[in-house]
């Protein structure tokens, strides 16, 4: 059955909620009085949807009952999980047994999905933040190492790894979304799509997060070209949008988030496009700095007009 405007999911990310509170406790271990305290701001502020981001809870790493408690916490703020994303957890990180914890969390975060009613597991390849990274004004100023390009077995455990994550969450009825990431072997349109393409599964995809290849200070391939790429791939999608400009006499670079409708990617046709390639999985809306929710929430309501818009003919 065919989605309405109003019936697509559209998640709030949870970004701006730190994993930890004023008094350094971790907000895994806090009560799920807190958790309500935030999934209830996600309700006031127009939500009807959230897309549970581990930088501020693990859901696969809590025990069953408190796991429990975070979907009753869920439920009664009236929202429900369109989606977990997995921040920065890559399962072929330099350090193996590292790697191998995180391949692990993973499948516990697709068991988890099916407590919390999610359909969608989005993960990566991209790592924590270096101290650099930290210390920048937007972290993407700071570049990282990232994964080994030309290092054949590195991609082979990749897309090993990756298969793995997909086949389990296949017998569970769960979808992967691997997200683009500048300089993982999801760094580029045609990377995403060879690695897709060897894990060979038919519910491991895309996450086609433009926004995070647009933000970054050099050239980079056209947007309208990556998604046509990537599009036919897609699962499950993070939407945010920067400002860009480029100075070609100093050959400097500038970037800065904005709201969706305001940024360099032209939302309403990027959304048609995606609809013209059959995408129909969930969709969350992100921004970094000042009022983030907020500003999701005006990305939610601008990109709701667009879908009655482009679903009205179909």
């Amino acid at each position: 059955m065919s989605m309405t405007a109003d019936q697509w999911p559209i998640g709030a990310a949870l970004l701006q909620f730190p994993g930890v509170d004023a008094a350094g406790r971790s907000v895994q271990d806090a009560p799920a009085e807190a958790w309500a305290k935030v999934l209830d701001e996600v309700a006031a502020a127009g939500f009807d949807h959230v897309d549970v981001t581990t930088s501020w809870l693990r859901p696969g790493d809590l025990e069953p009952e408190r796991l429990r408690e975070l979907a009753r916490c869920v439920e009664g703020a009236g929202l429900r999980v369109s989606a977990i994303s997995i921040a920065r957890q890559s399962v072929i990180d330099p350090d193996d047994a590292l790697a191998r914890e995180h391949l692990a969390s993973t499948l516990r975060t697709v068991d988890a999905a099916v407590v919390l009613g999610a359909s969608v597991v989005g993960t990566g390849l991209h790592r924590p933040l270096t101290a650099e990274q930290e210390a920048a004004e937007w972290f993407w100023l700071a570049p990282w190492d990232g994964d080994p390009h030309g290092d054949s077995q590195r991609w082979e455990l990749a897309v090993q790894r990756l298969r793995e994550v997909g086949a389990y969450a296949a017998e569970r009825g769960v979808q992967v979304s691997l997200e683009l990431y500048e300089e993982s072997y999801l760094g580029t349109a045609d990377d995403a799509v060879r690695l897709v393409r060897e894990i060979g599964l038919a519910n491991v995809g895309i996450n086609p997060d433009i926004g995070n290849l647009v933000r970054l200070h050099r050239p980079i391939e056209p947007w309208e070209s990556v998604l046509e790429k990537v599009l036919p791939y897609a699962k499950h999608w993070h939407l945010k949008n920067y400002f860009r400009d480029h100075d070609p006499a100093t050959g400097a670079y500038f970037t800065t988030p904005a709201p969706a409708e305001l940024g360099v990617i032209d939302y309403r046709r990027a959304l048609k496009m995606a609809l013209d390639a059959g995408f129909s999985g969930p969709i969350c809306v992100e921004h970094y700095g000042g009022d983030g929710l907020s500003v999701s929430a005006r990305n939610r309501d601008y990109l709701r007009e667009l879908l009655r818009l482009h679903l009205r003919d179909r």
